[in-house]
């Protein structure tokens, strides 16, 4: 049985391919579930502005809160890569 020896280059490489895989998922995951929340939110955020037309301004604060995770997770992704 011939036992391989992993070389630097290819730990190297093996390392980065998984750096990459992580910063996808971290983006990718990241906005599947803000736009999971903001499904949820905008639907009602549109309905309290039918009902009130004042309710405008904090139905569009919380719709845009969840998108503060989608930014968060391209930090994480590009201190992933960088």
């Amino acid at each position: 049985m011939a036992v391989e020896v992993m070389t630097v280059e290819v730990a190297e490489a093996t390392a980065s391919g998984f750096a990459a895989i992580g910063a996808g998922l971290a983006v990718g995951l990241t906005g599947m579930g803000t736009g999971l929340a903001q499904f949820s939110i905008g639907g009602a955020a549109v309905g309290a502005t039918a009902e009130n037309k004042d309710m405008f301004g904090l139905a569009l604060l919380f719709t845009v809160i969840p998108e503060t995770i989608v930014i968060f997770g391209l930090v994480v992704a590009l201190l992933l890569l960088f």
